[in-house]
Parts: structure tokens; C-alpha cells; sequence
């Protein structure tokens, strides 16, 4: 009873009531949905569209204008993983509202005179480096299509696996379930809260995988959720989907790294003999 109240209080000391709006940044000087989604006529009718393109806003009512990405490679990871961006919105891969929807804002490579401007609008705890701007664009750090290399894999051929070093999860149709003992142990020290994607039978991992471009503050853990966190309202920054909050003021928190070891088990305490929960 007592280890029970103590889990409670030091996660009902995350609880926030955030002030501002869960959009964040994304409210994009007031413009709010519509910066991202045209309700007519795609990038037409968002006065972004430089070419005529007949599958524009044919996913998610997609106002950016898409183009200048179709059918461009991209290299992830160091160069293991590569992704060949489709070349229609219109495609039915998961790359095209996982992956091109983000770059058409934030690719700096191939898309760099799209409406974002490399600026962050979010307050950063004192731990970050201050030597430059925290980039917001991909693909901007002036190596062409080389500078993808530092980015983390994403694209059709990064899939996420299950056993050995990864997991003790199982996979049916793209769908992880966290059931094994390892597993599910970190479930109810943190959670599984990210997203893949589901490509030819296989998990695989977007961009939205790991974020939710539509809240930015804020992650709602609900009773019936895949987490054991108490129920509540948690913080987090960059529209992570998990808890992740590196202002957290106690030096020995691993909430941010609980969020990558939800697919970076090898470095799970669970999978390194550790009894260590989530520390807020």
C-alpha cells in the first residue's frame, strides 16, 4: 500500500494543466488547421501550390504544397536505411501521410522555401547547447542529400523487430503487442505509446511514429491505456507522444530516455537486470 502510494505521488507530481494551446507551434502565427489542411482544393485552395498537381489534398485534405519531394531519396540512419519518397499524394504507402506530409514543412533540403523557417517556438530547458538555433528542417545542415545521414531511420525498410536484442514483443500485421515478461514489465513502468506504421505485414517507423504533430505540450494517459502510469495529464516537448520532459527538475528523472526505450530495448533496465520504474 504504501509502494503503491509513493508510485502515485511521484507521478501525480508530472500532472500538468498546460496554459497554452496543445497545438503549440503548430498554430503557426494563428492560422491553426488550415496552415497544414486546405478544407478546399488541396495546396490550390491554400494559395501553396506552385504546380498543378491532380493528388494534391488527397490525403488528410493535405494544403502543402508536396512536389518538390515526389520520388526524392532520402538516407537515414548513417546510411543503413533508405527511403524513396512516392511520387503522388496519392499513393497508399504509409510514407505519404507519415513521412511527406512532415517534410513538406520541415524538409530543408529539397523543400527549404516551404513556410517553415528553421526557428523554434518552444521554451527549451537550460540543458540544451545554446552555440546555435535547435533546427527545425531536415536535411539543412549543408551536405545535400548527405545530410539525411544524422537523422533517425525512418521510411519503408525501417522496420521494428521483435526478439533478440529488440523486444520479447510478437508481431501480427504491422501491430506490436508488448505481451512478453520483459515487455510487458516496461509497460507498466512507462508505456507504448508510439505509433508505427504497418507496411507489407511489418511495423515500420514515420515520422508520427514517435510524434503527434497535433499536440505538443501535453501526452494524456487514460485507465485503459497500454501504460501504468497513474491516469492524468503528463508533460512532454517536440510533439512527443510519451512523457518526455528534460525540464523535470530531478537530476536522476529517465523519463526521456523511457520514451526511446520503447523501441530501443537493449538499453531498457528491464532487459539489464534493473527493477528501476520511470523516475520523474
Amino acid at each position: 500500500m504504501v509502494f503503491l502510494l509513493g508510485v502515485s505521488a511521484i507521478a501525480g507530481a508530472q500532472l500538468v494543466a498546460p496554459t497554452t494551446d496543445v497545438l503549440g507551434a503548430h498554430l503557426n502565427y494563428g492560422r491553426g488547421c488550415t496552415a497544414c489542411h486546405a478544407p478546399h482544393s488541396g495546396a490550390n485552395g491554400n494559395g501553396m501550390a506552385r504546380t498543378a498537381d491532380a493528388s494534391s489534398g488527397a490525403v488528410a485534405l493535405w494544403g502543402e504544397d508536396a512536389s518538390g519531394l515526389y520520388g526524392k531519396t532520402i538516407v537515414t540512419g548513417g546510411g543503413s536505411y533508405v527511403e524513396v519518397l512516392p511520387t503522388s499524394m496519392s499513393a497508399t504507402t504509409p510514407d505519404v501521410e507519415g513521412i511527406m506530409t512532415c517534410l513538406t514543412c520541415h524538409d530543408g533540403n529539397y523543400a527549404s522555401q516551404a513556410m517553415m523557417k528553421n526557428r523554434l517556438y518552444e521554451s527549451l530547458p537550460g540543458t540544451y547547447g545554446t552555440a546555435n538555433q535547435v533546427p527545425t528542417l531536415i536535411g539543412s545542415s549543408g551536405g545535400g542529400s548527405a545530410s539525411y545521414l544524422g537523422q533517425h531511420p525512418v521510411g519503408l525498410s525501417a522496420s521494428i523487430v521483435c526478439g533478440g536484442s529488440a523486444w520479447d514483443c510478437s508481431q501480427a500485421n504491422g501491430v506490436i503487442a508488448m505481451k512478453g515478461p520483459n515487455s510487458s514489465r516496461f509497460v507498466s513502468n512507462y508505456g507504448f505509446f508510439v505509433k508505427p506504421a504497418s507496411y507489407n505485414n511489418t511495423a515500420v517507423i514515420m515520422c508520427t511514429t514517435c510524434h503527434d504533430p497535433h499536440v505538443m505540450n501535453v501526452v494524456t494517459v487514460a485507465s485503459a491505456s497500454d501504460s501504468g502510469l497513474p491516469a492524468g495529464t503528463y508533460a512532454t516537448m517536440f510533439f512527443l507522444r510519451g512523457p518526455y520532459n528534460p525540464n523535470d527538475p530531478n537530476p536522476q528523472s529517465n523519463q526521456t530516455a523511457q520514451f526511446c526505450r520503447q523501441c530501443h530495448a537493449d538499453l531498457s533496465n528491464e532487459m539489464n537486470g534493473s527493477t528501476a520504474r520511470t523516475i520523474f
